[in-house]
């Protein structure tokens, strides 16, 4: 029996696999993610220079020594965007897993738990659901000193509530089915229950807004560190970057446009792998391969 579950399972995560790698845009937001992996993590081993030299070359067109040009008080755009890689992404990353951890925690433990603890995680979550995300977000914010962390408690207080509803329908959905009343007929407790029969069955759904929610923090993150409420100066966050350009917009487009560019590309990136992933997931969505691929004409 065993031999035969664990093929099942590996034929199931390569079926998985190759779905995911047929779908041409999957593969692009792959190979973005990638290649935004890779800066964050060697950044500042590959930035020509000191992100933070202040020198007079100032509002340098991009050259052999600035490939990228210069900001507004002379310092490196390429080296600063290697830098900030890994604070924004970094940021995003963590974020997502923090809001993905609590959001899953409560929802569980509201619709497996039902009765009154249902009720008061659900009240919470209305709470949180009917106050503006943005004002909630500058509120929390706004307690603390500027800082990405400040940033990143903003967003997840107000982001993990709307995960724990959908995870709290997906665990109504699957606590009803016959192999959970099976387990417990079995005499399987609570816990086990959660963790070998509940859990696995909603990992899909989860792991896909997880990943799409990554491009939608990097977003957040980047719009409250323009705003101000983010990483202090002269930190190279790529939206610290923004704000400090815009004064030299209209003059000097690069030092705007190159930050911007980069976020964009990280969100698309997130956006199409998450979206590869869900097709990739459901059934429903995800055509069999033979189906995919054009049929040759008789």
């Amino acid at each position: 029996m065993i031999p035969e579950v664990v093929h099942a399972r590996s034929s199931g995560g390569t079926l998985v696999l190759r779905r995911l790698l047929s779908d041409r845009a999957a593969v692009a937001g792959m190979v973005l993610v990638a290649v935004f992996g890779v800066l964050a993590a060697a950044g500042p081993a590959l930035a020509p220079h000191d992100p933070l030299e202040v020198t007079v070359d100032r509002l340098q067109g991009p050259s052999l020594d600035h490939l990228l040009g210069t900001d507004g008080l002379g310092r490196d755009m390429l080296s600063r965007l290697l830098h900030g890689a890994r604070l924004s992404l970094g940021a995003a990353v963590l974020s997502s897993v923090l809001v993905t951890a609590i959001g899953t925690a409560v929802g569980t433990l509201s619709g497996f738990a039902g009765g009154i603890v249902d009720k008061l995680c659900m009240r919470l979550v209305d709470v949180i659901l009917t106050i503006p995300g943005l004002i909630l977000a500058l509120a929390v914010t706004g307690l603390f000193e500027p800082s990405l962390l400040a940033v990143m408690l903003g967003l997840v207080t107000i982001i993990w509530a709307g995960y724990a509803r959908i995870v709290r329908g997906l665990v109504l959905a699957i606590k009803g089915r016959p192999f959970v009343e099976a387990a417990r007929a079995a005499g399987a407790g609570p816990g086990r229950v959660v963790t070998r029969h509940v859990v696995p069955n909603m990992i899909s759904p989860v792991i896909v807004l997880a990943t799409v929610e990554i491009g939608q923090l990097l977003l957040a993150i980047s719009t409250l560190t323009f705003l101000g409420l983010g990483a202090p100066p002269p930190t190279p966050e790529w939206g610290a970057m923004l704000n400090d350009g815009r004064t030299y917009f209209l003059s000097d487009p690069h030092v705007v446009v190159i930050p911007g560019v980069a976020i964009s590309l990280a969100v698309l990136g997130f956006n199409l792998v998450g979206d590869g992933v869900r097709d990739a997931l459901d059934p429903h969505l995800a055509l069999p391969l033979r189906r995919l691929r054009p049929r040759r004409s008789e």
